[in-house]
């Protein structure tokens, strides 16, 4: 008997802010994002191991870790 596990991840795009980087310093949009790692069994997405919360600058394209909570803060902007 074979099983077939893994992992993945998908990026939920919350919204673009426009807001100053913390890596260039300039005033450009920023994309806020959600990725979800799911534990997949024979392909199938089971249940969430891992959620994660992002913003990337559109100008430096820089990436960066946020809390839960300053997503759902900015979110609401």
């Amino acid at each position: 008997m074979m099983l077939i596990f893994g992992l993945r991840t998908v990026i939920h795009r919350l919204g673009v802010l426009t807001l100053v980087c913390r890596n260039c310093g300039n005033q450009a949009a920023q994309v806020l994002s959600r990725r979800v790692t799911k534990f997949s069994l024979f392909f199938i997405p089971l249940f969430p191991v891992r959620t994660k919360y992002g913003m990337q600058c559109t100008f430096c394209g820089a990436s960066y870790d946020i809390s839960k909570d300053e997503a759902s803060r900015l979110a609401a902007h």
